[in-house]
């Protein structure tokens, strides 16, 4: 039986980071995976679908070129090799992982793992000729086992995924050809991404959203202009509206849709059909609950404590397969916390992160374009739980830089403390929202308020003066607006 101080289950975003991160501070580490190093998101999810979104965004530049001067005729696309680029870079990313692996020795195991019992892991691995046949398995023992096995799709009721007619992500990013005509069921971030991505592409896109607005987690003035530029782009997006009778016949989709609030229903056909209506923890097979790990079977989630703890010594979950948000930025963060506490209960020097994540500071980002990216609370949230905040705003239109790349369609929003000055949320919507939202992040981590953050000298011409003309705004002193 080989001996590890920690064995981690799973090497998606979460996994890998949590195995190397021990490792790092001196644990012997192995880290088992199922199927492609770098999980769901570096193979299938948030890697692979930033590539393709370029590419759309590529596409819709190309058509707005003569603005800049540039006449430019039919423009042939490739779609296989589009495709094709987007899986090559999820593959540099993968393999990039085993590297790091061997770099800072954590031994990594390619099976599927159970917990035997608390303290002891066993792989079933290795190829037979018959798959029918049992295959080997390895048992590992381990002080600390980190569970992170993360998410999958969830599926449509009756509607079970195909990856031919009826797409998860992951068909709706290796198809063969664009369709003519695609219903999207969700409108969260994956539903948006992949509305636009296929919109560039001339597909005739019908998005479908059961909550009031679009990107229902985020601030109320961001979902309201991304329905509006939608409409623009030629989105079909339909808000407040449930979908039912969701049938494939003969390679076709039939779909009734029915407004929330009463109405008559709407019948749609479409070549093909995707599901982004959620995602439920992978936990079956695992061994957890004869471990004495408990878990939500609301969600499909494992109950975790705010330092990742399950509800069985020894045994650790982070991730999608623990407390949402599901985000990799998330999981990887968890990931450095618990092999830090782990590291600390041995005695183990270098230790920095011993608080828990702050789930408060999570970014959000949603890659579509414009983008939209958010951290801390929305206005809603504000309003409902009473706090006092003054709001500022400053749009795109108003900034050098965005008139100079012509992306005059955006806005950035901040939520400030009316008593205090700290900031409370941040809202952005607009080009380059997903890498300006960082700023944000900090400023809410460091504590920082409106007078740290209107005496920063900003860079000019830039993207991120919005932000700081908007914290001025606030409190009245945008020389500019």
């Amino acid at each position: 039986m080989a001996a590890y101080d920690v064995v981690v289950i799973g090497a998606g975003p979460g996994g890998y980071v949590a195995a190397i991160r021990a490792a790092q501070l001196g644990l012997t580490t192995a880290c088992v995976e199922r199927a492609e190093l770098g999980g769901i998101c570096l193979n299938w999810g948030c890697i692979p679908t930033k590539a393709l979104l370029h590419s759309a965004h590529l596409r819709q530049e190309i058509a707005h070129a003569a603005v800049h001067g540039f006449a430019i005729g039919d423009v042939q696309v490739a779609w296989d090799k589009l495709i094709k680029r987007s899986r090559g870079v999820a593959a540099r990313l993968s393999r990039g992982v085993g590297s790091l692996f061997k770099k800072y020795g954590v031994t990594s195991i390619s099976g599927v793992a159970s917990i035997e019992r608390p303290g002891v892991v066993a792989v079933a691995g290795g190829e037979t000729p018959d798959v029918s046949a049992p295959r080997a398995v390895t048992t590992l023992e381990a002080r600390h086992i980190i569970v992170a096995t993360g998410a999958r799709p969830r599926p449509f009721p009756d509607l079970p995924f195909d990856e031919a007619t009826v797409w998860s992500s992951r068909g709706a990013m290796i198809s063969e050809a664009a369709p003519e005509r695609l219903l999207i069921l969700g409108a969260g971030a994956i539903g948006c991404e992949f509305a636009y991505f296929y919109n560039a592409f001339g597909t005739r896109v019908t998005l479908v959203e059961m909550a009031d607005r679009l990107l229902p987690v985020e601030d109320d003035d961001c979902s309201k202009a991304l329905l509006k530029s939608f409409d623009k782009q030629g989105i079909d997006a339909r808000v407040a509206t449930t979908a039912r009778a969701v049938r494939v016949a003969d390679g076709k989709v039939t779909a009734e849709l029915v407004p929330v609030g009463g109405g008559d229903p709407v019948t749609v056909e479409a070549d093909k059909v995707l599901v982004a209506i959620g995602i439920r923890g992978n936990v079956e097979g695992l061994g957890l609950e004869a471990a004495g790990v408990e878990l939500d079977p609301r969600r499909g989630q494992i109950r975790v404590d705010p330092h990742g703890r399950t509800t069985c010594p020894g045994i650790w979950a982070i991730g999608d397969v623990a407390a949402p948000p599901a985000l990799a930025h998330k999981a990887s963060a968890e990931g450095v916390h618990v092999a830090e506490l782990i590291a600390a209960e041995a005695g183990k020097p270098g230790v920095h992160h011993l608080a828990p994540v702050d789930l408060g500071n999570i970014p959000s980002c949603t890659y579509c374009e414009p983008q939209v990216a958010s951290v801390g609370l929305t206005e809603r949230a504000l309003k409902d739980a009473q706090i006092p905040y003054k709001v500022g705003r400053f749009p795109y239109v108003g900034n050098g830089k965005a008139l100079a790349l012509e992306d005059k369609e955006g806005f950035a929003k901040v939520l400030l403390h009316a008593e205090t000055g700290a900031l409370l949320g941040a809202h952005l919507f607009g080009s380059a929202a997903t890498e300006l939202i960082s700023e944000s992040v900090l400023a809410r981590h460091a504590e920082l308020t409106e007078r740290e953050i209107i005496g920063a000298v900003h860079p000019h011409p830039t993207l991120s003066e919005s932000f700081h003309e908007a914290v001025a705004q606030a409190f009245g002193e945008s020389p500019n607006l």
